[in-house]
C-alpha cells in the first residue's frame, strides 16, 4: 500500500490569490482535502476530479466536527494511503491548532509537512491599510488569542498595556468591550485607536476605526460580527494613507456573471481585480455537436473565399478542428470576418488576424459589412451555434453562396446549491451577454431567488441581448456602448459611482 502523508497547509486570510505556491501544489495532488470555514473555496477549484472533500468548518459555538475528531480523520485518512491536505485559513500554527494535528500525526507515525500561511493579523491589517509596524509607531507585534481555553482564564492585561508595539486580537469579538476595558484598567490611554477588520482580505471586508474608549462605551459593538480582528495602536492612524483595498471601486458590490464557465474567467478576474465579490452563476454550457459537417467543410476550404466567425466558442471548436489535419496555412487564402473584440482576441490567440470587423458588434452590423465586398462568386463559411439568430443568412443569401455549418449548442445549465445561497443573499448587479444567458437564468431561478433580485440592476451587452430582457419582463439598468465585455465592466463602473 502507498503510505499516505499529511500537509497541514494555510490558505491564507481569504483572498485565494494569497495562498503560497506550495499550498497550492499541495491541493493539486491531494486526494483528500479537510477544510475549514475561513479557507476560500475557491482554492478546491484546484483540486483533482477524483479527490474527496471534508467540511469541517467552526463558527463560534458552532462545530461541524470536534477538533480530536478531524486529527483523527487526518491520521485514519493517512494510514489509509492517501495524500492529504488539511487546509488552514490563515497559518496553521498562528492559533490554527495545526501544532495539536501535527503531534497526533508524530504519535502515530504518519508523515506530515507544514506550509504555512499569510496570518490575518499581518495579512488582514495590510489589507485594511494598516501597516503592522512602522518605525514612527511600532517597533514590534503581538498576536494575541481573544478566546482562551477556558472561560474562566484572563489576558494578562498588565503586560499587554505596557507594550509599545501593535496589539492584534484573534478570535475577540464577543470579548471586544472587555479587552479595551481590561487595557484601559491597566493604564493603556483610553484614546488609542482600535481597527475592527471583519472578513479580512475577502471582498466584503469592512473596517471600523474606533478608540479604546469609544469601545468601552458600546460604540459600534453592535456591527462588529465574527470573523473579525480587533487591531489596538497608533499605526491604524495610517489608513487613510495606506488603504488600497476597500478603496477599490467595486469594493463590496456583489455581481452575478451569468456566461458559460469557460468563458467568464476574464470578466470574473476583472471583477475581482476592482473589487467586487463575484457571484458565477454560469446559466449555459457549450455542448459540441456530431462535427462530420465541419469536417466536410474544413476538407474543401479551398472553395471558400471567406470565414466568418461570430463567437469565441465558434472560433475554438472550428480551430481545434481543423488543427487535428492541417495548420493556419489552410486559412491563407481566405478573408477572415470576426463579429467583435472577444471572437478577435480568440482568433489572435491562434496566431491568426482579422480582415473584417464591425464597429458595432452585432450581426446586422456584420452583415453589412460583408455585403461590401462580396460577390455572386464569394463563397462564405460560416460555423456558428445551432438556433443563432437568422439575420446573417438573410442578408446575405441573395448576394452570395453562404455554407452554415451547426458546429455546436448551448444548453441550460443546472444550478448548484452552493450558487443557489449566494443568489439568495442578493446582489447589485447581474450582468448578461447573450439573449440566451437571459432565457435560461431565468429559467434556472426559482420564485424565492427571483424575490430577492428585484432591486439587482440588470447590465446588458447589446440591444438584441436588451430586448430579451424586456421579453421576460424585466428592466434593463445599464446597456454597455460598446456591445464588449470591456463595455460591461466601464458600465458597471459607471453605475457604481452615480
Amino acid at each position: 500500500m502507498k503510505k499516505g502523508k499529511v500537509y497541514l497547509v494555510g490558505a491564507g486570510p481569504g483572498d485565494a490569490g494569497l495562498i503560497t505556491v506550495n499550498g497550492m501544489n499541495a491541493i493539486k495532488k491531494a486526494d483528500v482535502i479537510v477544510y475549514d470555514r475561513l479557507a476560500n473555496p475557491k482554492l478546491l477549484k484546484y483540486n483533482q476530479k477524483s479527490a474527496k472533500l471534508v467540511y469541517v468548518g467552526k463558527a463560534s459555538k458552532e462545530h461541524t466536527m470536534k477538533q480530536e475528531d478531524i486529527s483523527q480523520l487526518l491520521v485514519d485518512e493517512a494510514l489509509a494511503g492517501k495524500t492529504v491536505v488539511r487546509l488552514k485559513g490563515g497559518d496553521p500554527y498562528v492559533f490554527g491548532r495545526g501544532g495539536e494535528e501535527g503531534q497526533l500525526l508524530y504519535q502515530n507515525n504518519v508523515d506530515f509537512e507544514i506550509i504555512p500561511g499569510i496570518t490575518s493579523g499581518i495579512g488582514g491589517l495590510a489589507y485594511a491599510g494598516i501597516p503592522i509596524t512602522h518605525r514612527d509607531h511600532a517597533s514590534s507585534l503581538h498576536l494575541i488569542t481573544g478566546h482562551l481555553k477556558s472561560e474562566e482564564d484572563e489576558l494578562n492585561y498588565d503586560a499587554l498595556a505596557k507594550l509599545d508595539g501593535t496589539l492584534v486580537f484573534y478570535m475577540g469579538v464577543a470579548n471586544l468591550k472587555n479587552i479595551a476595558k481590561g487595557l484601559c484598567d491597566s493604564g493603556k490611554d483610553p484614546k488609542t485607536p482600535v481597527a475592527l477588520i471583519s472578513w479580512a482580505t475577502h471582498p466584503s471586508q469592512k473596517t471600523i476605526t474606533t478608540t479604546l474608549d469609544e469601545i468601552i462605551n458600546d460604540r459600534f459593538t453592535d456591527e462588529v460580527r465574527p470573523p473579525s480582528l480587533i487591531a489596538v495602536g497608533t499605526v491604524i492612524n495610517l489608513k487613510k494613507e495606506l488603504d488600497f483595498f476597500e478603496s477599490k471601486p467595486l469594493h463590496s458590490k456583489r455581481v452575478i456573471v451569468t456566461r458559460a464557465r469557460n468563458q467568464a474567467s476574464s470578466l470574473v478576474e476583472a471583477l475581482e481585480d476592482l473589487g467586487a465579490m463575484v457571484i458565477e452563476c454560469p446559466s449555459i454550457k457549450i455542448v459540441e455537436k456530431n462535427n462530420n459537417e465541419l469536417k466536410e467543410a474544413i476538407a474543401k476550404l479551398d472553395s471558400y473565399t471567406h470565414l466568418v466567425f461570430t463567437s469565441q466558442n465558434g472560433v475554438r471548436i472550428f480551430m481545434e478542428e481543423l488543427l487535428e489535419s492541417f495548420d493556419a496555412r489552410k486559412l491563407s487564402h481566405l478573408k477572415i470576418a470576426s463579429i467583435g473584440e472577444a471572437t478577435s482576441k480568440e482568433l489572435l490567440s491562434y496566431g491568426i488576424k482579422y480582415d473584417l470587423m464591425p464597429e458595432r458588434f452585432v450581426a446586422e452590423e456584420l452583415a453589412a459589412l460583408l455585403l461590401e465586398e462580396v460577390t455572386k462568386d464569394s463563397k462564405i463559411l460560416l460555423p456558428r451555434a445551432e438556433g443563432a439568430r437568422d439575420v446573417l443568412i438573410k442578408m446575405l443569401e441573395d448576394k452570395c453562396n453562404i455554407d452554415e455549418v451547426k458546429i455546436y449548442k448551448s444548453e441550460i445549465e443546472e444550478l448548484d446549491e452552493e450558487t443557489r445561497n449566494e443568489l439568495l443573499d442578493g446582489a447589485d448587479y447581474i450582468t448578461f451577454t447573450s439573449s440566451s444567458t437571459v432565457s435560461n437564468f431565468y429559467e434556472m431561478i426559482d420564485e424565492n431567488i427571483l424575490k430577492k433580485l428585484e432591486e439587482t440592476k440588470i447590465i446588458s451587452i447589446g440591444p438584441i441581448t436588451s430586448e430579451t430582457i424586456k421579453e421576460h419582463g424585466k428592466k434593463v439598468h445599464a446597456q454597455a456602448e460598446s456591445y464588449s465585455i470591456d463595455g460591461v465592466l466601464e458600465t458597471i463602473l459607471m453605475e457604481a459611482q452615480k
